[in-house]
């Protein structure tokens, strides 16, 4: 039989591993400098943390716990300052947030073509209009 103990360290454990995914998968698919350092900064400081409390209840009290306690205190600190720090960096630098204006200004999406008047058109037959009409 599981404890209470053991069910909140597996409980904290699941949802470090939870936050420390979005947030991987966040730095994958954010499109830009901006947007991948307030994912990390948020979710991955949420999950380590969660996973170090994990570890504080699971060693009881005693040094190795306050030590844990003190790493999660400085992550909290340190882990948005940073983030804050690299995001003022890249915007003295220059560095433009996306906007989706950007994503319009990339060209066509994949499979498209475009007419002679530039307008856009899609060939996948999925998104065909049922009646034949335009899709203005």
């Amino acid at each position: 039989m599981v404890t209470v103990t053991e069910a909140a360290v597996i409980a904290l454990l699941f949802g470090g591993l939870f936050f420390a995914f979005v947030a991987a998968v966040g730095l994958i698919r954010l499109p830009d400098l901006y947007t991948r350092a307030h994912s990390a900064s948020k979710s991955d400081t949420l999950g380590a943390v969660l996973t170090l409390g994990a570890a504080a209840i699971a060693l009881d009290a005693g040094v190795d716990t306050l030590k844990l306690v003190l790493l999660i205190f400085f992550m909290f600190i340190t882990n948005p300052t940073a983030a804050h720090a690299i995001a003022r960096a890249a915007a003295d630098q220059g560095i433009e947030p996306w906007t989706a204006d950007d994503a319009e200004s990339d060209g066509p999406a994949a499979g498209a073509t475009v007419d002679a008047g530039g307008d856009s058109t899609d060939n996948d037959p999925d998104d065909a209009v049922a009646d034949g009409g335009d899709r203005r």
